[in-house]
């Protein structure tokens, strides 16, 4: 299951910021974010698998995945495909490709705006050297739209200690993108991020695996959504508010701590569970849990999975729905994602393995489907669209998602 970090690798470092932040179209944050957090529910059992065997490269393979978003009137569908390749042992490459086909009529949008469609592209490279039992890999993603552009950077390092019981993984990540605003030829800024994280795994019993990780993003520049808009009260208009656009400081540095365990039952199955606390100098303060369960069924090469997650954050200290005037205060924000607000996940998941005898060249292959539904419940965020409230007493937004993921793996 690795091969799903490096399939969603160029999402997470080019779009997600752990809550809000520098992102492009005003509801591609929703969009992007959402997938990326269902994804992350099955990074956690990725890690574990990565991190306790850190000194063995992964196996030569390709990928081909389909991903699919519905919810608050956003849709998001496209592939994405990897190939990797080992040399002697030593050293792994890879290379991936992945589309995002976007269209869009969610709340912001029909709130201030029309629908759209959009396509993101995003390219990467990478490769992991093996040296004994260290582990050392680099990568570089380029993503690119009509609005935006962002390329990063990474490279990490992991090392077995204690009889390969404990290891140590440390990464650094630096992006840089360019934010541009369709229909404003002059409109152009500039981000700066970066990322330092630091993994601690340790296998405690025979059956039971402790992760424990920090991690820590600096962004610096222009941090806001070009398109996205407060609202504020204007008693000289018929609906009593207006807009204007928001202005957000031009840093920020966020931490997030995890502590994460893996529990391997007497009946081949794993039970997973997940903590996790964040915070930011914005003033945003979240917290999520998460359990799963994993239980493969013997002689028929299935595996199922499922999984329940908890998810809450408090809003950022400039963040209001209607502010009482325009130009309020030094920095305004009406971003949903930087509201006060909570999502539960439930997912499913099913795995197929089978042979390729009968192809040249292969070993074997891998057929899974994950569905994730999420519910989303805003606490200071409020719906607009809905007519005859008094001003500031509209009902408070909530929406459902349903995520799809289908991919095939073809060992070789």
């Amino acid at each position: 299951m690795v091969r799903l970090v490096e399939l969603a690798a160029a999402v997470v470092v080019t779009n997600v910021k752990a809550s809000g932040g520098v992102d492009k179209r005003a509801t591609n944050i929703l969009s992007l974010r959402m997938l990326v957090l269902v994804i992350a529910g099955v990074i956690v059992s990725i890690f574990f698998s990565y991190s306790s065997s850190a000194a063995i490269l992964p196996e030569d393979r390709s990928d081909i995945m389909y991903h699919g978003y519905e919810g608050g009137g956003l849709e998001v569908v496209g592939p994405s495909v990897l190939v990797r390749k080992g040399f002697k042992d030593k050293v792994s490459v890879w290379a991936n490709y992945y589309v995002d086909m976007i269209t869009s009529a969610s709340i912001d949008v029909v709130a201030t705006a029309s629908q759209y469609t959009e396509e993101r592209k995003e390219k990467s490279i990478g490769f992991d050297y093996l040296h004994g039992k260290t582990f050392m890999g680099m990568s570089y993603t380029n993503s690119e739209e009509s609005d935006y552009s962002a390329q990063a950077a990474r490279i990490a390092i992991s090392q077995d200690f204690f009889g390969d019981l404990t290891t140590l993984g440390i990464s650094y990540a630096r992006g840089s993108d360019t934010v541009r605003r369709n229909g404003d030829d002059v409109f152009e800024a500039e981000t700066e991020r970066q990322i330092y994280r630091v993994d601690i795994s340790q296998v405690i019993t025979k059956n039971l695996i402790i992760n424990i990780n920090y991690e820590s993003v600096t962004d610096e520049g222009f941090l806001n959504n070009p398109y996205r808009q407060v609202r504020f009260v204007d008693p000289s208009v018929n609906r009593g508010f207006s807009y204007e656009l928001e202005v957000y400081p031009r840093t920020r540095t966020s931490s997030a701590q995890a502590i994460r365990a893996m529990y391997f039952l007497p009946y081949r199955a794993a039970l997973k569970l997940e903590y996790r606390n964040y915070s930011d100098t914005w003033g945003i303060n979240a917290f999520n849990g998460e359990i799963a369960y994993t239980h493969p069924i013997d002689e028929t090469g299935l595996t199922v999975e499922l999984k329940y997650r908890y998810y809450e954050q408090t809003g950022a200290d400039f963040y209001s729905d209607l502010f009482p005037r325009s130009n309020a205060q030094n920095f305004l924000a009406r971003d949903k994602e930087l509201a006060a607000f909570q999502t539960q996940t439930i997912g499913a998941g099913i795995t197929y393995e089978f042979g390729l005898d009968w192809l040249p060249g292969f070993e074997r292959g891998q057929a899974s489907l994950f569905v994730d539904y999420i519910d989303f419940q805003y606490d200071d965020f409020r719906d607009v669209t809905q007519t005859g409230f008094a001003l500031g007493t509209e009902p408070l937004y909530g929406f459902d998602a349903t995520v799809l993921r289908l991919f095939f793996s073809f060992y070789y």
